[in-house]
């Protein structure tokens, strides 16, 4: 986490410069924070419930049903879970590496990450109200099958990259 946070340190004083130089650095400023105080207490429950995951979920019962070797049946579960997955990055994230800490295998938390991204559920009326039916069913159908087939990728790259 350290060199993420030098690389974004860095960008931000260098965006502060830029915008002085230009009279903007205040507005981007108080930009900046407005979007703090929105998202920080999405942020702060979702490490909670990140964490909370990883305290109560008993390790046998994570690893039976979505740890490495919980096979097909972990990567089903993790591509829907994803799916049914409310938010965006900032809840989906945390709770992912939660879970991941927690003993979920690879390939489940990629699966998950990945019906998130394609399939979610939540996002189906708004399609359907913007996009119409015939494309959201056409778009469902096209991407159906990725998270399986990303969740088993990602196991299988586990053997081969240690």
């Amino acid at each position: 986490m350290l060199i993420p946070t030098i690389i974004m340190g860095f960008l931000a004083l260098v965006l502060v410069a830029i915008g002085y130089s230009k009279g903007q650095h205040m507005d981007g400023m108080k930009l900046g924070l407005k979007m703090v105080v929105e998202i920080l207490p999405l942020l702060l429950f979702s490490f909670i419930v990140a964490g909370m995951i990883q305290v109560l979920i008993p390790h046998e019962l994570l690893s039976k049903f979505i740890g490495a070797e919980s096979g097909m049946r972990g990567i089903f579960i993790g591509s829907v879970a994803g799916a049914c997955a409310p938010g965006g990055p900032f809840v989906t994230l945390p709770i992912a590496a939660g879970l991941l800490r927690s003993g979920a295998g690879i390939g489940t938390m990629v699966a998950f990450l990945t019906g998130w991204s394609l399939w979610t559920f939540i996002r189906i009326p708004m399609e359907v109200g913007i996009m119409g039916w015939r494309f959201t069913v056409i778009h469902i159908i096209s991407v159906c099958f990725f998270p399986p087939v990303a969740g088993l990728l990602a196991q299988a790259l586990t053997r081969v990259i240690k």
